[in-house]
């Protein structure tokens, strides 16, 4: 038996494990009447992104542009909420361990060729294929074989997908995934042109190249300058996008973002210069947008070498003097609030948990610190050096600055700040060979503990902290399989208790969105997962 979801028409509630997602299908058959003004959008970017494979790349940078390149099975709206993408239904076992997909006859790539579900079976192969490399092969770990192909015990050809004809897709799992839809929307799960990957290689996702499926194509890449897309006529859904052009610009400096919207050259700023924001809040609130988000800002510690490989007490003293108040208060001062545990407070069917210290007075904190620090074989006689790694950013600085400076205060710890462009940043963390406490952020995939507590399997390809505890790794497992929604959070609870105690990670803050909108901007609307696809926007007169 099947339960079967058509979410093309009108509007219906979706039962997905305990949480209800309510589907509102946007596209109609009125588009939108023609703009009189010109739609052309301008877009803050952060960082320049490593790359346009979706497979390959990390990152909300590129993550934001590929949401406009490619398009998955699954969209969302511009509140967050899960709708039809490539997929236009599906249907899903009354034991919840097989999805059938019916794609859209009509989807098609930016060269005129037949989406098909062939591509997303040779897309998820290559992902999960420890060849090609993939951070985040570990997302399609609830598909059936995923993880022995992601450790190579099995070949490829063995994950649990297959076309059953050219429009529709079986999907088997290895064990009941509540929240398997909403992973589907993650860029990592989009599929990628066979031809043109068997062509061009690693450079297929470069402009004049690439071959996508989404309401955009790259026309563009001028590195440190901008990246061009051009809205894709042959996009199914074509006749309600309404941009012609977006751009999006690397600034890695907020200062310069700020100046660059006040000027009238962005459309969106996104990210501002913490400095900035009373003056926004007065002089700019109908365009200053500042909402909850589901992310944790951290410190991560290198687990592979010293000084923290095999010192415990001495991650966890060092943890314990930050006084993130000061931080979320007195530095950051737009809502985030201090972290205590590794799982955010809003995620959704999770009680949240955290640190016992985080009662205790501050002087007790200090005191039992000064005491773990002492233990780990660190004092007046023996200081420690340690530095703080990070990617370019006056606000990472700022946070840098804050956490070294207590250190030294209660600890005596010294402490050098080293920034990085984002490439070699990422690069440096991932080869674990000359960092030791380096600056990281997780935003959720989807809303649901699991996507926080993967991260630190063993086996994850964005775990630069090396943290390796074989009884998580098997809680998570169990979790993966279990179908109860309450044994299922108590699994995870557990999970999350082991991690809090091992200390690989250091909690800071939990994240808010801050972004400047033009108020001008049509479409966009503020979310949880902070996502923000172009196609929904446009240029209102003005």
């Amino acid at each position: 038996m099947f339960r079967r979801y058509n979410l093309s028409f009108g509007l219906v509630f979706l039962l997905v494990g305990n949480v209800f997602w309510h589907e509102d299908a946007f596209a109609t058959s009125n588009p939108p009447e023609k703009p009189t003004v010109k739609q052309i959008l301008h877009r803050g970017n952060g960082s320049e992104p490593q790359s346009l494979d979706p497979h390959k790349s990390e990152g909300v940078p590129s993550a934001n542009i590929q949401r406009d390149l490619y398009e998955g099975l699954l969209s969302e709206s511009p509140s967050g909420e899960l709708v039809p993408g490539v997929a236009q239904r599906w249907k899903i076992s009354d034991k919840g361990l097989r999805y059938t997909f019916d794609l859209r006859p009509d989807a098609k790539w930016s060269n005129g060729d037949a989406v098909t579900a062939s591509d997303f079976v040779y897309s998820w192969q290559r992902i999960v294929n420890p060849k090609t490399g993939s951070f985040y092969a570990q997302t399609l770990a609830p598909i059936k074989n995923a993880e022995a192909i992601i450790q190579g015990k099995k070949a490829a050809s063995e994950l649990g997908v297959r076309a059953l004809n050219a429009h529709q897709l079986e999907v088997n799992l290895k064990g009941p995934t509540p929240y398997f839809l909403g992973l589907l929307t993650h860029s990592s799960t989009y599929p990628v042109h066979r031809a043109s990957v068997e062509k061009h290689g690693d450079k297929f996702a470069r402009a004049g190249n690439l071959v996508s499926n989404g309401p955009f194509v790259l026309t563009e890449w001028a590195v440190q300058s901008h990246i061009l897309l051009t809205r894709n006529p042959l996009y199914w859904d074509n006749a309600n996008t309404r941009l012609e052009q977006v751009y999006y610009y690397p600034i890695d400096n907020q200062a310069s973002e700020l100046k660059r919207y006040r000027a009238g050259e962005l459309h969106i700023a996104e990210s501002l210069p913490l400095s900035q924001i009373p003056w926004l809040r007065k002089n700019l609130p109908d365009d200053l947008r500042i909402t909850n988000y589901l992310g944790i800002y951290y410190l991560g510690y290198n687990l592979v070498r010293a000084p923290f490989k095999e010192n415990k007490k001495l991650r966890q003293a060092l943890s314990m003097v930050i006084d993130r108040e000061i931080l979320t208060d007195k530095i950051l001062k737009t809502g985030e609030t201090a972290a205590y545990s590794w799982i955010p407070p809003n995620v959704a069917n999770y009680q949240h948990q955290e640190y016992e210290w985080k009662t205790w007075t501050k002087q007790k904190r200090i005191d039992t610190a000064k005491a773990l620090f002492k233990e780990a074989g660190y004092g007046k006689d023996k200081p420690l050096t340690v530095e703080i790694r990070y990617n370019t950013s006056e606000n990472h600085k700022k946070v840098a600055i804050v956490v070294a400076s207590m250190w030294k205060k209660h600890l005596g710890v010294k402490t050098t700040l080293h920034n990085e462009e984002w490439k070699v940043f990422l690069a440096n963390r991932k080869a674990k060979k000359v960092t030791e406490v380096f600056r990281a952020g997780w935003i959720a995939d989807y809303n649901d503990a699991f996507s926080f507590a993967e991260l630190m399997h063993s086996q994850h390809g964005v775990n630069d902290s090396g943290y390796d505890n074989p009884h998580y790794d098997d809680l998570l497992a169990k979790s993966a399989k279990q179908a109860d929604g309450m044994k299922r959070k108590y699994l995870l609870q557990q999970a999350e208790k082991i991690l809090l105690a091992d200390y690989p990670v250091i909690p800071i803050y939990y994240y808010m969105s801050k972004h400047l909108v033009k108020p001008y901007v049509g479409g966009y609307q503020d979310n949880v997962m902070d996502h923000h696809h172009s196609k929904h926007m446009f240029i209102k007169a003005h």
